[in-house]
């Protein structure tokens, strides 16, 4: 009987162990995303052994994977605005861009709201740069609505798109932290930014 060629079964069994590996990693690093998210959003201050007891990890599996708590924030932040970028693609902005800025509010701030304590935990772990770099693809959305407008001539052209999709940002992540101080109901949240943003948005009177 011939032998196998020299490192023919070795080799098979080694790169399906391999494969075998990095599929079991991709398991352990999606089931810890997904505990992560649900700790976070509902605790932000839920521990790194509270959240490897969710996922069904050991410590030293999960640290493996994300050395610090900050980078394990730091990739589920994104993950969930990910998720978010997913939920806004569905809204139609091709309509009256007044109309279009509100339905982008409403949902956007649903998407903060449910988030609201995952996003306490980023600004508790992350630099704000690596906060507003995550929000790049959800923001050029607005971006582009704003743009619309203002070659619509609904929107304020004396301002660039880039600064009002900024204000964008900056007033929902301040509602935000506003509705988590109690300074703000959570109820009157959408109202309120929709009125700011649109005023702020409109083409300023001509002046006399």
């Amino acid at each position: 009987m011939d032998s196998a060629p020299a490192g023919g079964l070795a080799g098979t069994t080694h790169v399906r162990g391999a494969h075998g590996r990095r599929a079991d990693a991709r398991r352990n690093i999606s089931v810890i995303l997904d505990a992560a998210l649900t700790c976070l959003a509902r605790d932000p201050d839920a521990s790194v052994g509270e959240i490897a007891k969710a996922a069904g990890v050991g410590r030293a599996t999960l640290y493996g994977h994300f050395p610090s708590r900050a980078e394990l924030v730091d990739a589920v932040f994104a993950q969930a605005v990910q998720r978010a970028e997913r939920a806004l693609s569905a809204i139609d902005t091709t309509g009256d861009p007044r109309l279009a800025l509100t339905s982008l509010i409403a949902s956007s701030w649903r998407l903060i709201s449910e988030f609201r304590a995952l996003l306490l935990a980023a600004e508790r772990e992350l630099p704000a740069e690596r906060i507003r770099a995550h929000h790049d693809q959800p923001l050029h959305r607005v971006q582009e609505l704003i743009t619309r407008g203002q070659r619509n001539g609904v929107f304020r052209r004396d301002l660039p798109a880039s600064w009002l999709a900024t204000t964008f940002y900056s007033m929902l992540h301040g509602a935000a932290d506003e509705v988590t101080a109690g300074r703000l109901p959570d109820h009157d949240a959408i109202q309120m930014i929709t009125a700011t943003l649109l005023s702020a948005y409109s083409p300023p009177e001509p002046q006399d």
